[in-house]
């Protein structure tokens, strides 16, 4: 049986699970390759902690990135550093080098997948772990689903806003202390900001859709938005009218255009997206031969990723890896992205006003103007006295004319802070 040499960048909470599972499972993992895996280097920043990490798990360490580079009977590198510039520095070495790349960085993806493409020609690149942790999604576009024109996808990527969003609905927690109880409970980073911001969920879906539909886009060409602004009285309009809040990554194709947006959205409870819960994530494809089908598992944490990455080994161990984003040719690269403005949508609205005669008046006269009509509407008690608290829904409008009446509205005196949407998909 024949043997590769694996260098692994970044020995942390993924690259010491793919140690842990290369020896734990190996015979398995041997008779499904046809080869077996020598772990030849890892390198780290601290070698003490790695070492402690590892336990009894021993590969030789190093803290100079060349020692794998450089090191000609390495066949593949495992890049689990993180980071964009660096690791994609790192990628392209390794590519230059002729060894096969297996990558988790979601993040130097979003922004280099095109680049590391075509820098590797026939040179294997596995990214499975990227997308979903152990949920095997990128195979699945790839190969899987390799018949069907994707429609649509929508997919929950993060699992640390899904955890806070979920203890929000089920808890009546508020925003601050549903997030430290994720930071306390080991889900979110002590900074939290790309998770909760959207910017992880973005870089997520800007992979998928180069896989669905071939587009070459980064995340400062989509809408993200994320879910600091959510409040108990978002989750309460939520509950009345059926609905569930989840940070949804949107992928939608209509003729020549494409929507990519990731932004908290108002979806039935009873749908199957709706229904994923805690740190979990979800994956609903719409293709046009096979109709839905949902994809559902851990979507972080070291051995569900790591899972992962030793798929992408076993595929570079049988010989049968495919073109990096599963096109041999670009066929379907004239698909444009549809401007954020020119998306149509329902959209619930939140605001709090003085509670005095006139006032909806003015609010339904700005909503008339812009060609925006109300769907449903609640008007609850505000815990300070004169403070009327206003939440609604519309008919699909247009987003430039929701922005404008929120522009509007918050001209108003009457209105006391500023309104706040959030999408809805039925």
């Amino acid at each position: 049986m024949r043997s590769l040499n694996i260098g692994i960048i970044g020995v942390g909470v993924v690259g010491s699970a793919v140690v842990k599972i290369l020896e734990q499972n190996k015979a398995l993992i041997s008779a499904r390759a046809g080869a077996e895996f020598c772990l030849k280097k890892g390198v780290v920043r601290d070698i003490a902690k790695a070492k402690k990490r590892l336990g009894d798990y021993v590969i030789p360490l190093s803290t100079d990135i060349n020692d794998v580079l450089e090191d000609e009977s390495i066949d593949v590198v495992l890049e689990l550093m993180g980071g964009v510039h660096d690791a994609y520095e790192v990628a392209k070495k390794t590519l230059q080098k002729g060894k096969a790349l297996i990558t988790a960085n979601k993040a130097m993806l979003a922004y280099h997948r095109f680049e590391l493409e075509q820098i590797a020609g026939d040179i294997p690149i596995g990214f499975e772990a990227s997308v979903g942790g152990g949920i095997p999604i990128i195979r699945t576009l790839k190969d899987g689903l390799g018949s069907n024109h994707i429609l649509a996808l929508n997919a929950i990527l993060n699992g640390t806003s899904n955890y806070i969003l979920t203890q929000m609905f089920e808890h009546n927690k508020s925003f601050a202390n549903a997030l430290k109880e994720a930071q306390d409970l080991g889900y979110a980073e002590a900074d939290p900001t790309l998770d909760i911001n959207g910017y992880d969920a973005g870089a997520k879906l800007l992979i998928l859709a180069s896989l669905a539909y071939g587009i070459n886009a980064v995340p400062e060409d989509i809408l993200i938005e994320g879910i600091e602004g959510i409040t108990t009285d978002d989750m309460e309009f939520a509950k009345e009218f059926g609905y569930v809040i989840k940070l949804l990554g949107i992928a939608k194709r209509q003729d020549d255009t494409l929507e990519l947006r990731v932004h908290p959205t108002l979806i039935n409870r009873d749908c199957m997206i709706g229904k994923v819960s805690g740190v979990m994530n979800g994956i609903s494809v719409l293709g046009d031969c096979v109709g839905e089908s949902m994809y559902y598992g851990a979507g972080a944490g070291g051995e569900a990723t790591a899972s992962s990455v030793i798929s992408d080994l076993i595929e570079i161990a049988r010989d049968t890896h495919s073109s990096m984003l599963g096109f041999s040719e670009s066929i379907q690269t004239s698909l444009s992205l549809k401007a954020p403005k020119d998306i149509l949508s329902k959209y619930y609205i939140r605001l709090y006003t003085q509670d005095k005669p006139g006032v909806l008046s003015q609010i339904a006269q700005i909503l008339g103007d812009n060609h925006i009509s109300i769907k449903a509407f609640l008007q609850k008690e505000h815990q300070d006295k004169g403070v009327a608290k206003l939440l609604f829904s519309t008919h699909t409008s247009k987003e430039s004319d929701i922005n404008n009446a929120l522009a509007a509205f918050t001209s108003l005196s009457s209105v006391l802070s500023e309104p706040y949407k959030i999408r809805i998909q039925d």
